[in-house]
């Protein structure tokens, strides 16, 4: 039997999720709570425990930071404890053409890459092949991987960028990031030329629609 855990910020489409997979042979889903904060939901109803402890996490994108960090991810997330049992491989449902999601997902420890817009099918097939262990990626994701390896801005460029998307001056993204303001002037400068953008919010469009922000 393998078990799953199913984590999507809207309740609707986990449950419609929670459905599909409960009418597969050989698959037990639980219903809890979940959205953003399912790992804590995940601990407090016992599936970190040795009793029934989840084979597979299948995560939307937009719940990656929300997650505990896998074994071998370079990167630590929320950090929640689920003592008791190894943490289980992790799944995530990404959409085409965001290869910075597709980035996060891989920095997570994913094991398995499912295009959410595709074949109910592959996302069964998807959770058989990471809980044997092995690593499962969708077709139609191929070419979001080449990309996800080009990732062009540095982490202080992203958070300079990111602050600057939510519309802070100059001086308040320094102050926040404790830099000179000609120092965030030129991680922006040096943003919008690695992206190929005609200006600050042009670059703001293109790290948004690339799944970087």
């Amino acid at each position: 039997m393998i078990h799953v855990m199913v984590i999507h910020e809207m309740d609707i489409m986990r449950e419609a999720l929670v459905a599909l997979l409960r009418a597969e042979q050989m698959l037990a889903v639980p219903v809890l709570a979940g959205g953003r904060h399912a790992p804590a939901d995940l601990r407090d109803a016992g599936w970190g425990g040795s009793a029934s402890p989840a084979s597979v996490w299948v995560a939307d994108e937009n719940c990656l930071d929300s997650l505990p960090t896998l074994p071998g991810a370079p990167c630590t997330h929320t950090g929640v404890d689920l003592p008791g049992s190894p943490l289980p491989a992790l799944l995530v449902l990404l959409g085409p053409r965001r290869p910075g999601r597709l980035r996060r997902a891989l920095d997570a420890g994913a094991l398995g890459y499912v295009d959410k817009y595709g074949a109910p099918k592959r996302l069964v097939t998807g959770i058989r092949t990471v809980a044997s262990g092995e690593r499962f990626v969708d077709e139609s994701l191929a070419f979001d991987f080449l990309q996800a390896s080009q990732m062009p801005l540095t982490p202080r460029e992203l958070n300079v960028l990111s602050l600057a998307a939510e519309g802070a001056p100059i001086r308040d993204i320094a102050g926040t990031l404790h830099l000179a303001c000609g120092t965030v002037r030129n991680y922006l400068a040096s943003a919008i030329r690695k992206v190929g953008a005609r200006n600050r919010l042009d670059a703001v469009r293109i790290s948004r629609l690339a799944g970087w922000l």
